[in-house]
């Protein structure tokens, strides 16, 4: 990771702008611009509207907790980098959850997801009868995802259940609304972390993400329906939870919720599409410093950011 001062002149060797690249200082200055497109993302100690910056209270104090962070995974820190400066938003999703895809399987065959893995206690998951709950009340459909007592981890059988129910409403043209939520005290607090490590290996891996993705279909919804694909969210929502959500045309948050992307303590960057889905609506510096720092945002930041549409009580 390096660090630069947005009152820097440009390099003249163009590799400086490559990799984990933090930029800090006051943004306003005519230099300002070419760090603030270039970096990974800016730090700055007053509010903006500027996506490619984060207002923070003291940026030594996050510059020196990046800097531990990456230096403990620089792998993911560096695969994150780069997988979000390849991603193009205004792309089809299926391109960028493809490069997303590919640089998570790389993760998975390295170091630091496999310390990661043997550092971790035995776990199990515990088979649910109805992960996903489906009501119809005319072309409305109501999703729900319904593992409470483990809030909503995403489980295998959670995703199998999910993919069955945004098939149906793909495929069945009168279906003109499509709402998913989350029974209990929480959304979607991330991937069950029992389900993490039972890949065979990184090719299948990758090939199972990429043809079973409810990111695509709800990629696909929101293209068809627009504001009438909803995700109402509430409590945790974190790492796949938080990138399935973020495709649907419209999310209203409640007041209550912390947002944030974990992937990096395990070794891994996000892989349920949160490279696109993030990136189009906060942009590729906001969502790495989402990564990279591991902080989760409340619901007033989100809003500010455009991460979600509307606060609900």
């Amino acid at each position: 990771m390096r660090v630069v001062d947005l009152s820097d002149p440009p390099p003249v060797d163009p590799r400086i702008t490559s990799g984990v690249l933090i930029a800090v200082g006051e943004p306003s200055c005519a230099e300002g611009r070419f760090w603030r497109e270039n970096s990974t993302f800016a730090l700055v100690d007053h509010p903006s509207d500027d996506r490619r910056t984060i207002f923070v209270s003291s940026a030594r104090e996050v510059v020196e907790e990046l800097r531990e962070r990456c230096r403990r995974w620089p792998q993911a820190s560096a695969v994150c980098d780069d997988v979000l400066r390849s991603v193009d938003p205004t792309a089809p999703a299926r391109s960028g959850i493809i490069t997303e895809s590919l640089g998570y399987s790389t993760l998975q065959a390295g170091p630091e997801f496999a310390r990661w893995l043997a550092g971790r206690q035995p776990a199990e998951v515990p088979a649910a009868i109805e992960p996903v709950v489906c009501e119809r009340d005319g072309g409305a459909l109501r999703v729900r995802l319904n593992r409470p007592e483990r809030h909503n981890a995403f489980s295998d059988d959670m995703r199998a259940a999910l993919l069955d129910f945004l098939t149906v409403a793909v495929l069945d043209d009168s279906v003109d609304c499509l709402v998913i939520g989350g029974n209990g005290p929480s959304f979607c607090s991330g991937g069950d972390l029992g389900t993490f490590g039972r890949f065979v290996d990184p090719v299948s891996a990758h090939l199972a993400r990429v043809q079973d993705s409810p990111a695509l279909l709800l990629d696909q919804l929101t293209r068809r329906l627009g504001r009438n694909c909803r995700a109402e969210i509430h409590g945790q929502i974190l790492g796949s939870g938080l990138e399935m959500a973020a495709f649907c045309g419209w999310i209203s948050c409640r007041s209550d919720a912390q947002l944030g992307l974990p992937e990096l303590a395990l070794g891994l960057i996000p892989g349920a599409g949160g490279t696109v889905s993030l990136t189009r609506r906060i942009g590729r510096w906001r969502t790495a410093y989402l990564v990279l720092s591991g902080h989760t945002i409340d619901a007033a930041t989100a809003l500010s950011w455009g991460l979600v549409d509307e606060i609900t009580p």
